[in-house]
């Protein structure tokens, strides 16, 4: 049994923590996801989301997403769709440039 645990993206700087009740939904104007950490065990299908950050207008906030688990072969594509359904671009709110993986 493998209990060695892999971390990718892992904060390197400061993090700054957003307040808790600073929530908005991942289509908000000017949104720019800093963070978004998902996390799995060994052998399961999926990753579960463990929180999501970003900023607005420079103000870190809590990111509310329309998913709370995402496949783990085809992670990436699934944001995009979800994000295709709702009306964003993927890329141009950061969100597939910033994940951060445990498992």
């Amino acid at each position: 049994m493998n209990n060695e645990i892999h971390e990718t993206n892992p904060l390197d700087r400061p993090y700054v923590h957003p307040n808790p009740n600073n929530q908005v939904y991942w289509t908000e104007p000017g949104l720019y996801i800093t963070r978004l950490r998902l996390l799995t065990d060994n052998g399961f299908p999926f990753w579960d989301v463990s929180y999501c950050h970003g900023t607005v207008d420079g103000i870190p906030c809590v990111v509310d997403l329309p998913f709370d688990q995402l496949p783990r072969r085809g992670m990436r594509r699934a944001i995009v769709e979800a994000a295709e359904r709702d009306g964003i671009h993927a890329r141009g709110i950061g969100i597939l440039d910033n994940i951060s993986t445990l498992s």
